[in-house]
């Protein structure tokens, strides 16, 4: 039997996306395997979210490529991505995660099934029938995880999901995320907390004014920074 195909690995290659004059992206090249959790840090405006989204295929270079499992121009059927501001249908949190299993096909004799395993995995099994709208940031912030679940990823990109949560909030959104990750699905995450790129990572990314500055193992990084500007950065110092 023929092995099932991967958007694994995605690698960059000599990328950048410019808008204009601006390059938000300055020929990036980089691979993300699967493996433990891949968190981009660096300053606002250094092109973080950008990566996302690239990576997503949401956004297409200006110069070089992206490929996913080897493949030019994949459909994003096997990837999701949660964005900071999550926006919620307007219907009960049990119904958006049903909206996105009708979009990505799954049988209705499954979608109650599959709704009660994600509402679950999310700590939201009790809030199914409250309208989407009137949960909590933090609640909403997990109902997005949960129906970005519901397309059954190989890879969840996620920007900045806890910015603007209180600690609770924020650790009950780490603890999905490494269930999710040791359930194998590859994990991608902006965040301008350190504290939490410490938490988190298998690897980091360092991006600052559009380019790579440094990729490495986290102890690695944290420990012994190879660049100036990761130096400066973790030392709490401005990067202009």
């Amino acid at each position: 039997m023929r092995a099932p195909v991967s958007d694994l690995p995605i690698r960059f290659e000599n990328v950048t996306v410019a808008a204009g004059a601006v390059k938000m992206l300055d020929r990036i090249t980089l691979t993300l395997a699967a493996g433990a959790p891949t968190i981009l840090i660096g300053p606002n405006g250094s092109g973080k979210s950008t990566l996302l989204r690239a990576a997503m295929g949401l956004i297409a270079p200006s110069l070089g490529r992206v490929t996913w499992g080897e493949r030019q121009d994949v459909p994003p059927t096997r990837r999701a991505i949660v964005f900071q501001r999550p926006t919620m249908l307007r219907r009960t949190a049990g119904a958006n995660i049903r909206y996105a299993l009708r979009a990505s096909r799954i049988a209705r004799a499954e979608q109650q099934g599959r709704i009660r395993e994600l509402l679950a995995l999310v700590g939201l099994e009790q809030l199914s029938d409250r309208p989407a709208r009137r949960l909590s940031g933090g609640e909403q912030q997990r109902l997005a995880l949960a129906r970005a679940l519901a397309r059954d990823p190989v890879v969840l990109f996620l920007d900045e999901p806890t910015a603007s949560l209180d600690p609770a909030a924020t650790a009950a959104i780490e603890d999905i995320i490494r269930t999710v990750s040791g359930r194998g699905i590859k994990v991608v995450m902006a965040t301008h907390d350190l504290g939490e790129a410490r938490r988190l990572a298998g690897d980091i990314v360092m991006l600052h004014k559009g380019r790579a500055i440094e990729t490495a193992p986290a102890s690695a990084f944290f420990d012994t920074p190879q660049s100036g500007e990761a130096r400066a950065f973790l030392a709490g110092e401005l990067l202009v």
